[in-house]
């Protein structure tokens, strides 16, 4: 590919990206949206973070040292941080961050 093509593809992807995060609001400018949008609206962050939960326990194994130390301690820092700010995106970054510490660093 030369450097015209890669732009090509750059620009056409950055309009579809660009597209997907409009249409939301385009289609439901005018009108009420659906109940399952406004339930999904509601309810997913809580969805993520049970979710990334899962994640992190499902391989633990804990009969064998740490005994999950690290998952534990990165579940509850999450819960801690969420009760304290109460803010989704800092409560799931900030876990995600301080588990992948624990488990690159211990």
């Amino acid at each position: 590919m030369d450097n015209t093509q890669i732009f090509i593809a750059i620009a056409i992807m950055s309009l579809v990206n660009y597209f997907t995060r409009v249409f939301p609001f385009i289609f439901f400018m005018k009108k009420q949206p659906p109940k399952f949008v406004v339930f999904i609206e509601r309810f997913f962050p809580a969805v993520i973070i049970v979710i990334l939960i899962v994640y992190t326990l499902k391989d633990t194994d804990f009969s064998l040292y740490p005994y999950g130390l690290k998952e534990i301690l990165g579940i509850f820092f999450t819960a801690i941080l969420h009760l304290s700010i109460k803010n989704y995106l800092i409560s799931i970054f900030g876990g995600t961050i301080f588990y992948m510490a624990l488990v690159q660093y211990l």
